[in-house]
């Protein structure tokens, strides 16, 4: 019983973060939706902080694997194509938490799994684009990470929800992407031990 109440209250923790916000949610709304009472909420988790964190772990974490697979490989073209698979998935599990992150970000920082975050998505930049990478490769892989990560919250802003099903979406995603990605050129690098 305890596992499954802590699921829920997460759930709509991650829901009204990302419908409402961080700030203008309270403890004491995520019990009133979730049906339990503050005492509830407390007992699992000691603050919305620590309930914050609990939401975004496991993104944080898949994308941290996702980046860990694409890094340690050597770069061809399979290997990025594999990692926009990846990406895409990512962004189709996480959407909720992505809202979240993205939107509220600056707010958030100085919050332990944001500021993780935040330093895993520098990480990722600078793993898709060499030092050598032009301007305008930069930007493709700008457009084409930021661009698939924004399509899917500003659908959730703005109309409420998500555009199209996953199973139209995931297609979709892959062909803008890799079109965006086929002229950068692959720069061969030695996988990691």
């Amino acid at each position: 019983m305890r596992s499954q109440t802590g699921a829920d209250l997460r759930q709509v923790a991650l829901t009204q973060f990302a419908s409402v916000g961080f700030a203008a949610t309270s403890l004491q709304n995520i019990a009133d939706i979730a049906g339990f009472s503050k005492s509830s909420v407390l007992y699992h988790f000691a603050s919305k902080e620590v309930l914050l964190e609990q939401v975004l772990t496991p993104a944080i974490d898949q994308l941290e694997v996702v980046l860990d697979r694409f890094v340690t490989a050597p770069e061809t073209i399979a290997t990025r194509e594999r990692f926009v698979d990846d990406f895409i998935d990512f962004l189709l599990e996480f959407r909720l938490e992505l809202h979240t992150f993205i939107n509220q970000a600056q707010s958030l920082r100085g919050i332990a799994i944001i500021d993780r975050a935040g330093l895993l998505i520098v990480r990722l930049a600078a793993s898709i684009c060499h030092d050598d990478a032009s301007n305008e490769d930069r930007l493709r892989f700008g457009f084409a990470l930021g661009g698939a990560a924004y399509s899917l919250v500003a659908g959730m802003t703005f109309l409420g929800e998500a555009t199209l099903p996953d199973d139209d979406l995931r297609p979709a995603l892959r062909t803008v992407m890799t079109e965006l990605l086929a002229p950068v050129s692959v720069h061969p690098r030695p996988a990691h031990s």
